[in-house]
């Protein structure tokens, strides 16, 4: 068959081809991505199903606006009012089908062959591929234990003059980095003094243990004269909710908002409708403080218990930034008294002694660091986790 030149410039996810390998029996992974389902609030969105059903039943069941179900909209505007965001209403925002959808229409939207795209070093690893499949050429921004180094990001975008600036400021997926206030205001200076757009990830941000973050890019950008109109916030509801509703959204200028909802209209005409009404249901009943207040609870013992047994089993052969929030430990391997320094050897190492994670290389869209890992928290209790860590250390000594 003769396929699309586009596809040339992506491969398959490392990490779905990863998963092919954890069949082997007893292995503890730490390389999913994904929230615990142990912790989905199962009664409660049974509860706002039935009451979509029994409230909008045409509605909810029935062909839908391709922005949203309005009632939906204006839930989402609400929570994230409740997160400072406060100048965004329903009509500033569309529904999407995931926040990667969201991606993929700013891809759509904002990307030429050849245009320059700038994104943090490591970053999510389906955006690199979604943004290389429209053709972008990808330019990495040094990232360390604060987010992306904001110095190295104003030299970048002066001499690039990219078509857009894509961060995860909060628990970034791998690095687990969370952006500095202070960095947080210049990337806004910058997007006002350069007119560069910054879209900013945020999956992560309401996943924090003990003390919050520091607001987001898109409520911080009233401080900023000028930033609001060249800012784009993707939000999901996955990792808090539920992956299987698929329900995202997109905060975008009005011009941008127009047209990614006519490309959303080519792809698929509307996020399911059902899930939207269950997830505004959701949201109205008020369920969703105790909800995070719990998951919360359970990752922040589980990302200190990963931390606690990493630095027990590894000692110094490995460096890390032990998590604030989210799902994830991006970790270093230093080569210490000559133990593997490379990720992707300790990953099939790992693999022969039942523990599973993510090595760093295709995190990276350029100058990989290959010493460097992911490991996922989220869905092993604090007693596999040790277990899983213990056996870490046995193939780094392997």
């Amino acid at each position: 068959m003769q396929f699309a030149d586009r596809l040339n410039n992506v491969e398959t996810s490392a990490i779905r081809e990863l998963f092919k390998l954890l069949g082997k029996p007893g292995i503890i992974s730490f390389a999913g991505g994904f929230p615990d389902s142990a912790m989905f609030d199962v009664d409660g969105i049974r509860e706002a199903s039935n009451q979509a059903l029994a409230e909008e039943p045409g509605a909810a069941l029935q062909y839908g606006a391709t922005e949203g179900y309005n009632p939906l909209r204006e839930q989402l505007a609400a929570f994230m009012g409740s997160k400072g965001a406060q100048a965004v209403a329903a009509d500033n925002l569309i529904v999407t089908t995931g926040s990667q959808q969201a991606l993929d229409l700013l891809g759509k939207t904002l990307i030429s062959p050849g245009d320059k795209v700038i994104v943090e070093g490591p970053t999510f690893l389906a955006t690199i591929q979604c943004f290389r499949l429209y053709g972008a050429e990808l330019i990495s921004a040094p990232v360390d234990g604060e987010g992306v180094q904001t110095d190295a990001l104003e030299k970048l975008i002066a001499e690039h003059h990219p078509k857009f600036v894509y961060l995860i400021p909060t628990f970034g997926n791998p690095s687990g980095a969370l952006l500095n206030l202070e960095r947080r205001k210049k990337v806004l200076e910058m997007a006002a003094r350069y007119q560069t757009l910054i879209v900013e990830d945020d999956p992560y941000g309401d996943l924090y243990f003990g003390e919050a973050p520091p607001p987001s890019l898109l409520a911080l950008s009233a401080q900023v004269p000028g930033s609001r109109d060249l800012l784009v916030h993707c939000g999901s509801l996955s990792k808090v909710l539920s992956p299987g509703l698929r329900v995202g959204w997109l905060i975008a200028p009005a011009e941008l908002l127009a047209k990614a909802t006519m490309c959303k209209q080519f792809s698929d005409a509307h996020t399911s409708t059902f899930a939207q009404a269950t997830a505004a249901q959701y949201l109205k009943a008020g369920r969703m403080p105790a909800t995070l207040a719990k998951v919360r609870a359970v990752y922040a013992e589980r990302a200190q218990a990963m931390g606690d047994a990493l630095r027990k089993e590894l000692g110094d052969a490995i460096e890390f930034v032990q998590p604030q929030g989210g799902l994830f430990v991006w970790a270093r391997l230093t080569g210490a008294r000559g133990q593997v320094a490379d990720g992707n050897v300790l990953a099939k190492k790992a693999i022969e002694q039942g523990v599973a994670f993510v090595p760093g290389t295709p995190f990276f869209c350029a100058h990989p660091d290959h010493a460097t890992l992911r490991l996922s928290f989220a869905t092993a209790d604090v007693d596999k986790i040790r277990e899983g860590v213990a056996r870490l250390g046995q193939a780094v000594r392997a």
